[in-house]
C-alpha cells in the first residue's frame, strides 16, 4: 500500500483524531521541505519566504491582517528553513511524541471532538498571546514582524488540560519513573515562563496561552460548560459539505416500528447519559480492587460524567 493512500486510509475513520492530527502534521513538514528542495533547485531560492508567509503567523498587524489564515495554520507548521534539519526535526519530534502521551488522555476521557477542539482553541490562544504581545508590550515593539510557527500552543493547551483532568495520573519516565503528569505540566510551564527572557519571548508567551486555555477548558467542562462546541459545530458543517451522502429512502411503517427500538439502543450506547449510582459504585470498586487504569474507556467516560453532576 503507497503512502499515499496510508494517510488517506487516516482521515477516513471518524474516530481517529489523534493520529489526524499527527499526520497533518508531519505531511506538512514534508511537504515543505520538498518545496524547498524543488525552489533550490529551480535557483528561485528567494521566492520561498514568500511561501512561509502564507502559513507562518506574523507579529505585524498589516502583515496578519492580509494573512488571517495565519492564526491557525502556523499551529500546522514546523521547518527546517531557521533551525536547520535537526532543530525542524526535534521541534517536530518533541510536539508530535507530548501530543501522543497526553492526547490519549483526552481522547480517551472526553472523545475525539473535544481532543481537537483542545488544539485548535490552544492554536488561536497562543496566537491571540503572540499578536498582542508585539502590539502591546514595549519591550517586543523593536522586534515587530518576527513570525512564529510550531504546535507547541496548541500541544501545551492538551498537556495541561490533560493534567488539570487527571492531576494524578503517572507516566514512566527514563531516569526518573513514574511522574505524575501536573508536576510535567508544571515543569513545562516553568520552562516557557523562564523561555520569555529568552530568543523566543513571543513564541513562549504562546505556549503560556495555550497552557491557559487548556486549564480554562477543563474546568469549564467539569462546570457543565463545553467551550469547544463552536469548533464542533464548525467541524459537523465541514463535514456534511465534503461528505455529503445520498438520500436514503424507508417507508413509513418500517420508520414507525423501528423508532422505539432505536431510540432504546440508542440510550444503551450513548457514552454521554448520566451513570447511575450503582453504575459509579461498582466502577469505585473496580478501582480499589484493581486499580485505576484496569478501567475500560467506557467505565472511565462514566466515571468522568458522574464527576460532572
Amino acid at each position: 500500500m503507497s503512502i499515499t493512500n496510508d494517510i488517506k486510509n487516516a482521515f477516513i475513520r471518524r474516530d481517529n483524531a489523534l493520529s489526524q492530527l499527527i499526520v497533518l502534521n508531519v505531511t506538512v513538514f514534508v511537504l515543505l521541505i520538498v518545496l524547498q528542495t524543488v525552489f533550490h533547485l529551480s535557483g528561485i531560492d528567494a521566492s520561498y519566504p514568500n511561501l512561509l508567509r502564507q502559513v507562518e503567523l506574523s507579529s505585524s498587524l498589516p502583515v496578519f491582517l492580509r494573512h488571517p489564515w495565519t492564526l491557525l495554520t502556523y499551529a500546522f507548521t514546523h521547518l527546517i528553513y531557521y533551525n536547520g534539519f535537526l532543530g525542524g526535526v526535534t521541534h517536530l519530534a518533541f510536539n508530535m511524541l507530548n501530543m501522543y502521551w497526553f492526547g490519549r488522555l483526552i481522547r480517551e476521557y472526553l472523545g475525539d471532538r473535544r481532543l481537537v477542539s483542545l488544539y485548535i482553541l490552544g492554536a488561536l490562544a497562543g496566537a491571540v498571546v503572540f499578536l498582542l504581545s508585539y502590539q502591546l508590550a514595549p519591550g517586543f515593539q523593536a522586534r515587530i514582524g518576527a513570525t512564529m510557527v510550531g504546535a507547541s500552543g496548541a500541544v501545551l493547551a492538551i498537556i495541561v488540560a490533560a493534567a488539570t483532568l487527571l492531576p494524578d495520573y503517572t507516566f514512566m519516565l527514563f531516569l526518573f519513573g513514574q511522574v505524575k503528569i501536573k508536576w510535567i505540566a508544571f515543569v513545562l510551564v516553568i520552562v516557557s515562563i523562564v523561555g520569555v527572557n529568552g530568543g523566543n519571548s513571543g513564541g513562549n508567551l504562546a505556549h503560556l496561552g495555550g497552557a491557559l486555555l487548556g486549564y480554562i477548558f477543563i474546568k469549564q467542562l467539569q462546570a457543565g460548560r463545553d467551550l469547544g462546541r463552536p469548533v464542533q459545530a464548525i467541524g459537523q458543517w465541514l463535514g456534511k459539505v465534503f461528505h455529503r451522502t445520498p438520500t436514503m429512502r424507508a417507508s413509513t411503517n418500517t420508520t414507525t416500528r423501528r423508532t422505539s427500538a432505536d431510540g432504546m439502543a440508542a440510550r444503551t450506547r450513548n457514552p454521554e447519559a448520566t451513570p447511575l449510582q450503582e453504575e459509579v459504585d461498582i466502577i469505585l470498586d473496580k478501582i480499589s480492587r484493581s486499580g485505576y487504569e484496569s478501567l475500560t474507556k467506557e467505565e472511565k467516560q462514566k466515571l468522568f460524567k458522574a464527576s460532572q453532576e
